[in-house]
């Protein structure tokens, strides 16, 4: 399946922007495909404060947001890979959905470690761990 993420996204942006609020994304700047001013992020991570106001041209799709916003006054183009959102959250209560860092896909150089493909056996991952929902009041 898909990533759930880009639609949790968007709807929780959706829902803090309907209830007044400053929808802020917690985006981790050293993911692979991130364009964001340089010398803003800080310990690998950036906050972004994506509100209507403050951005111009947002485009939230499966793979990536991307939207015009400044920095220091300059206006800049930033492009976010949904995967390396970290966190969506209202500035103004804290209220959003933390996400677990997504695994990287491997390269299609990668061999394979099924080495039991083709040989009758189901190639279906198993289910491991805990569910990964969590409560947004």
């Amino acid at each position: 399946m898909t990533s759930s993420r880009p639609y949790l996204v968007r709807a929780l942006y959706e829902w803090i922007v309907d209830n007044d609020c400053t929808p802020h994304l917690l985006v981790n700047a050293d993911h692979a495909g991130v364009q964001v001013p340089d010398g803003f992020a800080s310990d690998g991570q950036i906050v972004l404060n994506v509100a209507p106001s403050a951005v111009r041209q947002l485009q939230m799709d499966n793979q990536a947001i991307s939207f015009e916003g400044r920095f220091g006054g300059v206006p800049h183009s930033l492009h976010v890979p949904s995967a390396a959102i970290m966190a969506i959250y209202a500035r103004e209560n804290g209220q959003g959905m933390v996400f677990e860092v997504e695994p990287t896909p491997p390269d299609d150089d990668t061999p394979s470690d099924d080495v039991s493909a083709g040989a009758g056996t189901s190639s279906r991952p198993t289910p491991g761990g805990r569910p990964s929902l969590k409560v947004v009041k």
